[in-house]
Parts: structure tokens; C-alpha cells; sequence
């Protein structure tokens, strides 16, 4: 049924992406998909990563890390930002594209006030991306 699996992931939370990477794995399991784990970084450093270059070696353990854990192979898609607060969803949407994704599986978290004012991550995806997005909290 799901061919391509993509996960977005912040490594800067992933202490709180356990569930949506074992439900996704889950699914992949099943359905013998490709599976892709794509985290945006920033040209500039930041709290998971001094450039791109080390972001893309810590998302890679992350990947290999959650293929094991979960026996299913994980892919990491490393992408580049200027500035990932304005652009991250336009990026996660070209990955999901990219990838030829069928199937996007992303956490969240408990709305807050402002989310009532703007889209959350996964709002925007399943609005602008003709793919099923499945949400887990």
C-alpha cells in the first residue's frame, strides 16, 4: 500500500520522536517500504550542529541508530536551509516530493494557544501535498 515512507524529524527534540519512528517502522514492516528520515538543518550553526556537514553525520547515526532499534533500514535525507523558521515546510514538501513520498509520518506536539492562529508542520503538508499524512501524538 505505502511504497515510501517519509519521517521529518528535529534532532533537537528527538527525545520526543520514539512514537511516531516505531509507528512509522511499523508501517514500513509491513508494507516493505523505503524509509526516509529527513531533518532540516540551517547553513549556520546550531544547537544539533556546527554546519551541514555535521548535521548530516548526526542525522545518519540517528538513522542507523533507528534501523536498528526497529529492524527496518531508515535512509537519511539531510536538507539545507538559509533559514528553516520561514522555509521548513516549503523544504519538507520538495523532500516529500523528491522522495516520490506516498506516506508522510510525523510527531506533534500538544497545541498551544498559537496554533490556533497558525498551521502546525503536518497541517501544512496535508493541505499543500497531494500525499496522506498521518500525525501521531
Amino acid at each position: 500500500m505505502y511504497k515510501n515512507i517519509m519521517v521529518p524529524v528535529d534532532l533537537s527534540h528527538a527525545d520526543q520522536l520514539e512514537k511516531a519512528i516505531a509507528t512509522a517502522a511499523a508501517l514500513g514492516r509491513l508494507y516493505g517500504s523505503r524509509m526516509s528520515i529527513v531533518g532540516v538543518t540551517s547553513s549556520a550553526p546550531g544547537a544539533v550542529g556546527h554546519n551541514p556537514e555535521e548535521y548530516a553525520s548526526k542525522l545518519n547515526a540517528y538513522a542507523a541508530e533507528q534501523s536498528s532499534k526497529h529492524g527496518t533500514a531508515f535512509e537519511a535525507v539531510p536538507m539545507t536551509s538559509h533559514d528553516p523558521g520561514v522555509d521548513l515546510d516549503e523544504r519538507l514538501k520538495q523532500a516529500a516530493e523528491e522522495l516520490g513520498a506516498d506516506l508522510v509520518v510525523m510527531a506533534s506536539h500538544v497545541p498551544g494557544f498559537l496554533d490556533h492562529f497558525f498551521s502546525s508542520r503536518a497541517g501544512y503538508l496535508a493541505s499543500h501535498v497531494g500525499i496522506s499524512v498521518f500525525v501521531v501524538r
